[in-house]
């Protein structure tokens, strides 16, 4: 009887309940809700230098974080020579080497590091006054020593030479100059070029202009109250000499009437990096940013929800992830979209991308898609909170960008105020397709014409890693695959010169993540191959073909190769291919002329009869190799040759750079010995 009068007063309830709720309507979003910012503390010393102080007792450790607000320099011949003073900041004092700083952090267990803008530095706060010794020390006495910037050259030169191959970097070279300008800091590019040229004055010349504590600010956050920051802060930064610093200002970027269509080649690649990019002026801390991070967070802020993720990923699988960004900042903020996806579908992505970038603009926002990228926003700064940091973060901020005082503190509230019409309303602003930058990096023969159909006058421009515009030229009519290679044989030294080769022993040195490797090559015809590879005396890995079998053997034993391997290693071993090509079984087409490091080459692609295919670029102008794109289990291989020496009337490539993936191997070799004695036994399967 109970469970029945139970079961009544349920469905009365229900039915009540009903009764009062329009279904046909989404519920009303609730009041935002509360959160307590965590409070800072803040003073200025008499030289300029603002400091502020975040308290944290739950851990003894304290971080010192020290930022120069300066204007961005335009770097010019010397590109790059800003972020090398930062780096030598910590290269040495006038009263410690850098082996000493690296010493004295270590030994108490701290973290130190230096910047353009400043340093940063954290440990337990039993040494916080050592470490500050030490950070006041590479303050007001940095040395730049000269062997240190020769150090941090060659690391920048190998740098670049794995970002030449990495479509990301290349994406982002080529996105940079065209949306900013050459002539514009963001837009800059650092080459090999402007790394040598970058000398130790320098740097000194940078440290003594633009370091100065008028533009400073101290952040101490930790297990510390106000009190002992400031002596810590008086003791350590108080000498700090105040200069005034330059000011800088930059025309913002001109733009695009219509869409800017355009290209970049990453040799073999099979997918291509792809967006849809330009400048907004949107200064950190206006009105329209909290409604505008809401809208971008809608189209592609890195949720699985957001629609180009649903797009191009759940609907069209033509990708992992694709994302947008939209970003303040006060010199010129940026949109971009972007994803990678498979070459066969860069134009579609592309159009997808567009559309979606169109629908957010011309269509408002459904309230429900707005309440739910709300939440998802609001959970985040709210866990953000946890962290200390964050409110050293907002501190910086708001003194940096002259915020409200306020504003972080009605964050929420602002947020959750935002409606359709102003999601609407920013899309219109911020969303800009007809007007971008629209880039893809990626195999240009299988992409460039694709790319046509983004371009409203079918004009697609290639650009090279520089961002310089790579020049088409047309192949002369009367050139052949066949006459390329021709004319590569006659430059090496011509047939009947090869032909008297009949082996060749070289010594080589490598550099690869700056250890030296040295490999030793015995070749000898028609296609016997021993090449070893050893590092401090000793072994790291031996290939080694008869001419019939081939083996590859490393740290991790011997294997044999067989199949598709055996047979791309015996075509690969021959002493010189380019003559086998007039055998039966190989295939040579030539596929145009591209623009090789400045060097207009023509570009063939040779199939051997196993089927395995590379493509060989010959330059123009003396008839030598200077690239070779192939494949291998680890992904393509690029070598480019930029040095050749004569021996006995046959030219070899000595300079090499190969590069499978990011990874980049300078190869020099030394030493070539034409017709020597080698021993069979070196070929011994």
């Amino acid at each position: 009887m109970k469970r029945i009068a139970l079961s009544i007063l349920i469905s009365v309830f229900i039915f009540s309940v009903n009764a009062q709720v329009d279904r046909s309507k989404a519920p009303a979003a609730g009041p935002a809700p509360e959160i307590k910012i965590g409070d800072y503390q803040s003073f200025q010393l008499k030289n300029g230098l603002k400091v502020f102080v975040v308290e944290n007792h739950k851990v003894p450790k304290v971080t010192y974080s020290l930022t120069l607000d300066n204007d961005p320099v335009l770097e010019g011949d010397k590109a790059g020579y800003v972020s090398v003073t930062g780096d030598l900041l910590r290269a040495g004092t006038t009263n410690r080497t850098k082996d000493q700083i690296d010493e004295d952090v270590d030994f108490i267990g701290a973290y130190l590091s230096t910047s353009a803008s400043g340093m940063y530095g954290r440990s337990l706060k039993k040494h916080s006054e050592e470490l500050l010794d030490i950070m006041s020390d590479i303050l007001y006495n940095p040395t730049f020593p000269e062997e240190e910037l020769e150090k941090t050259r060659k690391q920048m030169l190998t740098g670049l030479k794995n970002q030449e191959s990495d479509p990301k970097a290349i994406a982002s070279n080529v996105a940079g100059v065209l949306v900013y300008g050459k002539d514009h800091p963001y837009g800059e590019i650092v080459s090999e070029k402007t790394i040598n040229n970058i000398t130790r004055d320098d740097c000194v010349n940078y440290y003594k202009t633009y370091f100065s504590p008028k533009i400073g600010y101290l952040v101490i956050v930790g297990d510390i109250n106000l009190k002992e920051a400031k002596k810590q802060a008086k003791k350590y930064f108080d000498k700090w000499e105040p200069k005034d610093v330059p000011k800088h200002h930059y025309d913002f970027p001109k733009g695009y009437s219509s869409p800017k269509v355009a290209v970049a080649n990453k040799d073999g690649a099979k997918q291509s990096v792809i967006e849809v990019t330009y400048a907004v002026n949107m200064k950190p801390g206006t009105k329209d940013v909290i409604p505008a991070s809401v809208m971008n967070e809608i189209l592609g802020g890195g949720n699985f929800g957001s629609r180009l993720f649903q797009n191009l990923r759940e609907d069209k699988a033509y990708t992992y992830g694709a994302y947008s960004s939209l970003r303040s900042d006060k010199l010129v903020g940026r949109f971009t979209a972007s994803a990678s996806v498979r070459n066969a579908v860069t134009d579609s992505a592309l159009v997808e991308m567009i559309k979606e970038m169109k629908r957010i603009r011309d269509e408002k926002v459904p309230e429900e898609e707005i309440e739910t990228i709300k939440n998802v926003i609001a959970g985040s700064f709210s866990r953000a909170l946890e962290n200390p940091q964050t409110i050293a973060h907002f501190a910086l901020n708001t003194a940096m960008y002259n915020l409200p005082d306020d504003y972080y503190k009605t964050y929420l509230k602002k947020l959750y105020a935002v409606t359709p019409d102003d999601v609407q309303a920013m899309a219109k602003n911020y969303i800009m397709p007809d007007n971008a930058v629209i880039l893809a990096v990626g195999d240009v023969a299988e992409i460039k014409d694709k790319m046509k159909r983004l371009s409203p006058d079918g004009v697609v421009t290639q650009y090279d890693f520089y961002g310089n515009e790579v020049k088409e030229s047309a192949v002369p009519a009367d050139i052949t695959a066949q006459k390329v290679i021709d004319n590569y044989i006659e430059a090496r030294g011509g047939k009947d010169n090869i032909l008297k080769v009949k082996n060749v022993k070289s010594e080589a040195s490598a550099t690869i993540q700056g250890m030296t490797l040295n490999i030793t090559a015995y070749k000898a015809v028609p296609n016997k191959i021993c090449v070893e590879t050893t590092m401090n005396g000793n072994l790291l890995s031996k290939q080694v073909c008869d001419g019939t079998n081939a083996k590859v053997v490393s740290m991790q034993g011997e294997q044999k190769l067989q199949g598709e391997m055996l047979n791309k290693m015996l075509y690969e071993s021959y002493l010189f291919p380019e003559i086998e090509y007039e055998k039966d079984g190989y295939k040579l087409e030539l596929a145009g002329m591209e623009d090789v490091d400045g060097t207009p080459a023509y570009k063939v692609k040779v199939t051997n009869p196993a089927g395995s295919a590379q493509t060989l670029y010959f330059s123009k102008d003396n008839g030598l190799l200077v690239k070779e794109v192939s494949e291998s289990p680890q992904g393509n291989v690029v070598a480019k040759f930029k040095e050749y020496k004569d021996v006995d009337g046959v030219k070899f490539p000595v300079k090499v750079t190969q590069t499978v993936g990011p990874q980049s191997i300078e190869i020099s070799v030394e030493k070539i010995e034409v017709n020597t004695d080698i021993d069979d036994s070196k070929f011994k399967i």
